[in-house]
């Protein structure tokens, strides 16, 4: 009897560049999906520094080359990790799907002589992980959509659609190193959008002032107060205003613009990080406001990414939105570390069908394409 399901190793890094984040899942003829397993590789310090220097603009065109090697081994590693964490014969494996590590996003359009393009570049090579692993990979899917016309961006509304359907007026809100949200609703085709900085510029204050990682479920910014001034200020950046559809990441809110908004801060380092938390909440609150409530009524929003595990960014959430649920990924039994994983499990389904994985819609491409690359 043939099997109906085809079962996927799906890799992603983010924005916040903590972590390769590998999930085992079968996928159903039906779309459904089951997940087997999970492992979580941790970026050695070295390493992480690099790829945040060229994030910042700060590397060389040889350190790119290397590390997408280097990179490349890392997923392999995660994939082998998770493979023996979970003891799956290797052989039942169909594919990887791997979304790689961003190190430059740019959606908006340049020109060079007479050629006009946005452009974006992921590495960790797929090439490498397909033969350190001995299963074919897919990935590098951001450069189709760009080809086509759009930004290369966001991608994962493509599987919320899948996932969370329209039985309910929905906004899925993500919150990685960068927000972004899909709106899932009766009235309007699906759209998204990046909203602005989610956990990145609360993780680069965190780290200078007081040389942690991260926010730990909000804890520092629980114990500050927003300075309204500085709010007020940082509210005042133009991206916040445009309309979508819109993507962004490091190419804007860098360690650069993070020290040039250092300078107008309130003297009490705790509430820096209640403010720029703060920050993260208003500029998705507002982003609502301005371009998804004048359009359709919203039964709930369900929050995902490690920005979900951060009470601070709830609670000012709430204070923000007090009309509507606020609900987690977990409610839906989708683990919020994990949703990234899964939605790019989905892509590199598709890819694999010949069927096309963007939505112009959210892109702004100029029509659907089969998006991603294969390494047998």
């Amino acid at each position: 009897m043939a099997k109906n399901y085809k079962t996927v190793v799906s890799l992603m890094s983010g924005t916040s560049v903590d972590s390769v984040d590998g999930c085992l899942i079968k996928i159903f003829d039906d779309l459904k999906f089951e997940i087997v397993d999970s492992y979580s590789l941790e970026y050695p310090e070295d390493i992480r520094k690099k790829i945040l220097n060229l994030a910042n603009d700060s590397g060389s065109v040889s350190d790119v080359c290397f590390l997408n090697f280097v990179i490349g081994e890392l997923f392999a590693k995660c994939v082998n990790l998770l493979i023996e964490k979970s003891k799956t014969d290797k052989k039942d494996i169909d594919f990887i799907s791997s979304h790689g590590q961003t190190v430059c996003h740019i959606p908006k359009k340049q020109t060079i002589s007479d050629i006009t393009t946005a452009s974006t570049l992921q590495i960790g090579d797929i090439s490498v992980i397909a033969h350190k692993t001995g299963i074919m990979t897919t990935g590098d899917f951001r450069t189709k959509d760009i080809a086509a016309g759009g930004m290369g961006a966001p991608l994962v509304p493509f599987a919320d659609k899948i996932l969370f359907g329209k039985d309910k007026n929905r906004l899925i809100q993500n919150i990685g190193g960068i927000s972004n949200v899909t709106v899932l609703s009766d009235a309007v085709d699906i759209f998204a959008f990046d909203n602005g900085p989610g956990n990145m510029l609360i993780d680069y204050f965190v780290n200078k002032l007081f040389n942690l990682p991260f926010d730990k479920n909000g804890n520092i910014a629980l114990k500050g107060n927003v300075d309204e001034n500085w709010l007020k200020f940082l509210l005042d950046e133009p991206y916040y205003k445009l309309e979508p559809p819109k993507t962004t990441g490091r190419e804007l809110f860098n360690n650069i613009y993070a020290e040039n908004i250092f300078k107008f801060a309130p003297k009490n380092k705790y509430d820096v990080i209640t403010t720029i938390t703060a920050l993260t909440s208003a500029v998705i609150s507002d982003s609502y406001k301005n371009f998804i409530f004048p359009k359709t009524k919203i039964d709930e929003i369900v929050l995902g990414g490690g920005g979900a595990y951060n009470n601070a960014i709830i609670y000012f959430l709430k204070q923000f939105l007090p009309d509507v649920p606020i609900k987690t990924h977990e409610d839906f039994n989708i683990p919020n570390k994990l949703k990234e994983c899964i939605a790019f499990a989905y892509l590199g389904y598709f890819t694999l069908n010949k069927q096309t994985n963007n939505i112009p819609g959210c892109t702004g491409a100029d029509s659907p394409v089969v998006m991603g690359k294969i390494s047998f």
